[in-house]
Parts: structure tokens; sequence; C-alpha cells
């Protein structure tokens, strides 16, 4: 039994919407970095059948390029899949107290909602907060929101994979 080796193995898949808007900033020597935390929804039927939902919210980081692709699509609210690892980190407060937690380092994220791209046009966003339509822009060149100014809005799916280098894609591949 003394011959066992055990898999190293730290994978975490988590899909939530991000609780307050993101934390962006530099190391000392440049190097981008996001925190941000998930809640991630649980529903289930509890021992009188009555359905319940229980939430656990989840520390990210993420570095270097994916923390700079978060940065313009990722607010209060909005919806991600995360797949990373668990990490934890210690450090000393000012008053002398040890912390410690544990967060997830995001390897890939999955941004969830919607983007909306206009071509060939330095459009002023304005406005959409109506209840059907959350997560829609209307996007016209002058500001102006009436529907025959306009421009046509295209929808397309979000893909994490664009922003690998291609040494991570090869690695991916690999996997």
């Amino acid at each position: 039994m003394a011959d066992l080796k055990m898999p190293e193995i730290n994978y975490v898949i988590v899909a939530g919407n991000l609780t307050k808007d993101p934390i962006f900033r530099e190391t000392t020597n440049k190097t981008p970095v996001v925190n941000f935390s998930v809640a991630s929804n649980r529903r289930y039927k509890d021992s009188s059948h009555q359905w319940q939902e229980d939430v656990c919210y989840v520390g990210i980081v993420a570095w270097n390029r994916l923390a700079e692709s978060c940065k313009d699509r990722l607010k209060k609210g909005s919806a991600v899949l995360i797949d990373g690892e668990l990490q934890s980190r210690s450090w000393k407060t000012d008053d002398g107290h040890n912390r410690s937690i544990v967060e997830i380092k995001a390897r890939r994220i999955q941004f969830l909602n919607k983007r909306v791209f206009v071509a060939d046009v330095e459009p002023e966003i304005i406005a959409a907060e109506d209840n059907n339509h959350k997560d829609t822009l209307i996007i016209s060149e002058n500001g102006n929101d009436s529907s025959d100014e306009t421009k046509s809005i295209d929808y397309t799916e979000d893909s994490f994979d664009k922003f690998l280098s291609s040494e991570e894609s090869d690695l991916i591949k690999e996997d």
C-alpha cells in the first residue's frame, strides 16, 4: 500500500453571477489581476418535499490576459462559468492577525451574457434597463435612441478560448 501514488488533481468548475463589481489592479511589476466573487445557486427538495435554494459564495482570481479580458465585460450580476483550480493564501493583517483564504485561480472564464458588436461605429451606449431585456444595449452613432437612427445589432456568443495564448491552447488540446 505504500506504493500507491495519489493523483495530483486540483480542478474546479463553477457557474454563477458576480456578487459585486470586480476589483482590477496591477502588481508592482505591472501584471494585471482581477478579483471577484460569484454566487452559485443549488436547488433541492427538503425532507418535506419543498423546493429550497442554497447559495455558495466563491472567490475568484484571474491573472494576465484573462484578467484584462474581464475588465470591460464583467460587472455585478454578470453570469460566468469558471474553470480553474483551488488555491490558498495567507497573510498578516495590519493589526497582527493571521488570515487565510481559499479561492479559485481561474484558467478559463466563459462570459455567459451576450455581447453587442456594431461594425465601424464609435458608438455611445444608451440605456437598456427594461425588465424584458436586461442585457440589451441600444447603440447609436449620435447618442439618440430613436429607432430610425439606431444601428443594427449582432449578438454573438462569447468564448474564452480566444483569450488563450498558443501555448495554453496547445496544453488544453493535449488533455
